[in-house]
């Protein structure tokens, strides 16, 4: 596996502690539907939250949430229906993101609520 792939896995358990550490229950990681996956579907509370986790070594060129494309968020949305519909839950839903910036052996962790879409 290479470094990047490395890094993106270890960007996506931090979250996942992190949200646990917030209260939140992990209720699937890596969650594919089609072409789209979900990095971390939790609940908290009555509230379904789908997570994209972003993790960068540096953050000088463009802010690590906005690499989040408009087809990304539309692939996510159709994940996520996906989960809904097929495990026939009843729950709002929104969509968050967790940005992870690696400064050498330092991690800042940022969680951005409702970071673009809410249904």
């Amino acid at each position: 596996m290479g470094k990047h792939n490395e890094f993106g896995k270890e960007g996506e358990k931090l979250a996942a502690d992190f949200l646990i550490k917030k209260g939140y229950d992990i209720l699937y990681k890596n969650y594919r539907y089609l072409k789209a996956e979900i990095d971390i579907i939790a609940q908290n509370g009555d509230m379904l939250v789908i997570v994209e986790v972003r993790a960068r070594s540096n953050d000088q060129i463009i802010p690590i949430a906005e690499t989040i494309t408009p087809k990304k968020i539309k692939l996510l949305v159709s994940a996520a229906d996906h989960y809904i519909t097929d495990n026939d839950l009843d729950l709002e839903v929104r969509f968050d993101v967790i940005t992870i910036l690696k400064n050498s052996k330092i991690f800042k962790i940022e969680h951005l609520e409702s970071a673009f879409y809410h249904f």
